[in-house]
């Protein structure tokens, strides 16, 4: 059974058919600015399993020199996946933007050497990575 989620203002809707791999919050100043929060957080599904089925047209994609693709939407700037364009195998979604359980539950933390002095990392029992997770 296909999950489903979109934007705030409807005009984008994707479908994720496959259970997410692995989820996590990311604290880079790149996600910090983003999203304007400490964090973000996402879970990963093969490419495969990702379609836009509404609204392909209003996804806009800035492709960072030395990261994935971060696609939102042109309408109303909802953040919605990192990768899955240029042929990346993986499509890291926002859970946020679902409209259900995801079905998994957060795993880890990637760049808490970024994170900001203003928002303690919860002593959640998380592994911690520094810099990008790597396994």
């Amino acid at each position: 059974m296909a999950m489903t989620g979109g934007c705030n203002c409807g005009a984008v809707r994707f479908a994720v058919t496959a259970p997410f791999e692995s989820a996590g919050y990311c604290h880079c100043r790149r996600c910090q600015r983003r999203t304007g929060t400490g964090s973000s957080i996402g879970g990963t599904v093969a490419s495969s399993a990702f379609a836009i089925v509404q609204g392909a047209e209003h996804v806009r994609t800035w492709r960072p020199e030395d990261g994935w693709a971060k696609s939102f939407c042109g309408a109303c700037g909802s953040h919605l996946f990192s990768g899955g364009v240029d042929g990346d195998a993986l499509v890291g979604v926002r859970l946020g933007a679902l409209d259900g359980d995801p079905g998994i539950r957060p795993q880890w933390r990637q760049w808490v050497g970024s994170a900001l002095p203003w928002e303690p990392i919860p002593d959640d029992g998380l592994p911690r990575y520094e810099g990008r997770r790597t396994d």
